[in-house]
């Protein structure tokens, strides 16, 4: 798997259940909040430092998350979609980019058909049992609890040095 997780040039995430705990949280006038994880963050930069493009793919549409993706230097985001294969193929094709170059993570049945497409695909701990058969890696960190930098840790472990940490 380490050969595997080295040639990793796109990493392509959903967002409910991976980049957050899952949860939406709706007030009585209509406002939603999510929590994402700053370590989550850190790890995005660190990706980027790496030349390896991050990029989120989500069902939903949030302006939390358009704000939460400019504050990381995300400029990959597709919101409102359904058919995440396809998103996936076109950022592939994009960077010119293979499936063994493409990772993806996700928590649901939703994610299927990106992770269909991916090289290397990651879960968080507590993802869809149904999902199961379908990841490579099943992430010891769950939603809310910062998988995603788990992930990014896999790929780039061996990689990095202080000098990474540096103006993040």
């Amino acid at each position: 798997m380490e050969n595997r997780l080295r040639k990793i040039r796109l990493f392509a995430m959903d967002v409910d259940g991976t980049l957050t705990d899952g949860r939406i949280y709706i007030g009585n006038s209509g406002e939603i909040m999510k929590s994402f994880s700053p370590r989550d963050g850190l790890g995005i930069r660190l990706l980027m430092k790496h030349d390896i493009v991050p990029a989120v793919i989500t069902g939903r549409t949030s302006r939390i998350v358009e704000h939460r993706c400019r504050e990381v230097g995300i400029t990959e985001l597709y919101q409102g979609i359904h058919n995440k294969d396809k998103i996936l193929r076109e950022l592939m094709e994009k960077y010119r980019l293979s499936p063994e170059e493409t990772a993806y993570i996700g928590d649901d049945m939703n994610d299927l058909s990106a992770i269909r497409v991916a090289g290397v695909t990651f879960a968080p701990a507590d993802c869809a049992d149904a999902l199961l058969p379908y990841i490579d890696i099943q992430l010891t960190k769950k939603a809310g609890d910062s998988p995603v930098r788990e992930a990014i840790d896999m790929i780039l472990d061996g990689r990095l040095s202080e000098k990474d940490y540096e103006d993040l």
